[in-house]
């Protein structure tokens, strides 16, 4: 297990990172190396964004010394999505099968959590998401047709997307941690545009479904003090609460939103209009 972390960065200092600096501060790369359980805990919301690719035995998520706590769960819940092959999740006394796509929420004090891939030849690959929590509720799979879905954006615009709600308090009961999926049609390259920020909350994507020549440019950083990203596959981003966040492709992508913060209103955001954007 490797742990990286992750400090908060106030925006006046950002306006001046260079390009080394915005990818060491904000971009999580190498989540998914075979056998290992990768983290990065971000002070930003307290995040702890991690990948485990269990390849032949099982792998344990481990309790690193930046939590404080003897287990993961202990004050922690968790999201995890696999977005490889047929997964198998353990937490506590419970087995959980993940096809590809499906969820699972893990609540506080659920027990140790394991991971293990069910097809050798195509391994599954669970990508983490965790916020403090502060009550235990129940740990919930959620399959991808159980999600709660809706189409947006025009291929006009080049932004027609499917998002899935997954982690959402339509779906299942958490503290603060919510989570889905959003899929962009063929053709289509935008997402979250125009942009937006959330001042209570942050967010991390985890782009994906990219081909190895295929780039996504994340957009970030104050409206009036725009930044970017160049993501490659399975690589996330941690967006504060101050910036922006969007992308757009060399084409098609699927990405995993997940949010922490004050509340769990997806619906609450400040809106930037095009004509604020510098």
């Amino acid at each position: 297990m490797t742990i990286d972390i992750r400090q908060a960065s106030h925006p006046d200092a950002v306006r001046h990172f260079t390009t080394v600096e915005l990818r060491r501060h904000f971009l999580v790369e190498g989540l998914f190396s075979p056998g290992e359980v990768n983290l990065t805990y971000s002070h930003i919301e307290r995040f702890v964004i991690g990948g485990a690719a269990p390849v032949g035995a099982p792998l344990s998520l481990p309790a690193p010394r930046s939590l404080g706590t003897a287990t993961f769960l202990a004050r922690r819940e968790l999201g995890i999505f696999n977005i490889g092959g047929p997964g198998l999740v353990r937490v506590g006394a419970r087995r959980f099968e993940l096809a590809h796509r499906d969820a699972l929420y893990a609540a506080m004090g659920a027990g140790e959590v394991t991971f293990e891939s069910q097809d050798g030849g195509e391994p599954a690959r669970f990508y983490l998401l965790s916020t403090p929590a502060h009550t235990a509720y129940d740990t919930v799979q959620v399959r991808l047709a159980e999600a709660k879905s809706m189409v947006l954006g025009d291929q006009a615009t080049a932004n027609r997307r499917t998002i899935f709600q997954m982690l959402h308090p339509d779906v299942c009961t958490t503290c603060q941690l919510v989570m889905g999926m959003t899929k962009l049609d063929e053709g289509s390259i935008w997402n979250t545009m125009p942009a937006h920020v959330h001042d209570r909350r942050s967010e991390v994507y985890l782009y994906f479904d990219l081909k190895e020549d295929s780039r996504v440019f994340h957009m970030m950083g104050e409206p009036a003090e725009t930044r970017h990203l160049v993501i490659a596959n399975e690589q996330a981003v941690i967006s504060p609460n101050w910036s922006i966040h969007s992308g757009v492709g060399t084409r098609a992508y699927t990405f995993i939103w997940g949010m922490g913060g004050d509340n769990i209103d997806y619906t609450d955001m400040d809106p930037v209009t095009m004509d604020m954007l510098r």
